[in-house]
């Protein structure tokens, strides 16, 4: 790379109305926004769906207090297991944020490996509206009687659009389309031709998507679950088990959650609950290079080492 260009692509960073890092996890993207923040002034806005929740710091890799006193973070962990908090809840949110951030004159620095979030931020988001918790229960407590088949057979009668597009054993995808048609008498997809507009149009950021070298990669996520094993995420998900919560619930279905919940019940070794985590994790990260690569191309791809060479130009 040129120093031309490394001058061209920092300058974009630090000239921004605000910075966008996405990547897949272990991939740096936290320690990079939290040198962005404090070279500039920023504040590091939480862009992961998990990371919103307070009952999983460790497992879910969130900032340390420590490295939340270096800089502004906001988002980290002001959401309750039990809440079933959604991409619509974040995106009012994260409008707060960004006003409380443009107020101040600080730089608003989004992170994290959602990609859902990040294409709300920036295409907009459907319009439907919040789910009432009587419908959400009505319908959990149909799958929990009936099966996943039965409610699939059922939308395909409600909304066969939908039925048609998910697989027939997407728990909780079909789950979300028949609250839809329940709660509002009309088909997701109908809400999706009617939506918000985003809070960051083209031309108002800079995108960045960390990718590392992939056998690089799953070495870091393999290592990084040890540690946070050894750092008291079995604790941590003992406390969060204890709440008897539904097993549906966003948190529920963090990864690791469920098979250190099942070594808890004594279904199988901590050692087999931690491949298991490990393995979901690498095949996360493997559907977030597919996914950002298809649905999100104004992001630019680099590699960590090159962005935190930036930021020393």
């Amino acid at each position: 790379m040129s120093v031309a260009t490394k001058d061209m692509r920092a300058n974009s960073l630090f000239g921004s109305k605000a910075v966008l890092i996405a990547g897949p996890t272990a991939s740096g993207k936290s320690a990079l926004a939290l040198a962005l923040a404090q070279k500039t002034g920023g504040v590091v806005i939480n862009t992961d769906s998990m990371q919103v929740y307070r009952d999983l710091r460790i497992l879910t890799a969130r900032p340390t207090p420590e490295e939340e006193a270096l800089a502004p973070h906001r988002l980290y962990g002001h959401v309750d297991a039990a809440v079933n908090f959604s991409a619509g809840a974040w995106v009012a949110d994260a409008a707060s944020m960004l006003a409380e951030a443009q107020a101040a004159k600080r730089l608003p620095i989004f992170v994290g490996g959602s990609g859902l979030y990040f294409k709300a931020l920036t295409r907009g988001l459907s319009a439907v509206p919040p789910i009432p918790a009587a419908v959400r229960e009505g319908v959990r407590a149909r799958l929990e009687r009936d099966g996943v088949e039965a409610l699939h057979a059922e939308l395909a009668t409600r909304d066969p659009v939908s039925a048609e597009r998910l697989k027939p054993r997407d728990r909780v995808r079909i789950a979300r389309a028949l609250e839809v048609v329940e709660a509002t008498g009309r088909a997701l997809n109908d809400w999706h031709r009617e939506g918000l507009p985003p809070l960051l149009p083209p031309g108002e950021f800079s995108a960045l998507f960390l990718a590392p070298e992939r056998d690089q990669l799953y070495a870091r996520i393999d290592a990084r679950f040890d540690v946070m094993l050894a750092a008291g995420a079995l604790e941590e998900v003992r406390a969060l088990a204890a709440r008897h919560l539904d097993p549906l619930l966003p948190a529920m279905k963090a990864h690791g959650v469920p098979a250190l919940i099942r070594h808890l019940k004594g279904e199988i070794t901590r050692d087999e609950a931690a491949e298991i985590g490990r393995a979901d994790t690498r095949h996360y990260a493997k559907r977030q290079f597919t996914w950002f690569r298809h649905q999100l191309p104004e992001f630019e791809w680099v590699a960590p080492e090159a962005a935190r060479g930036w930021l020393e130009t």
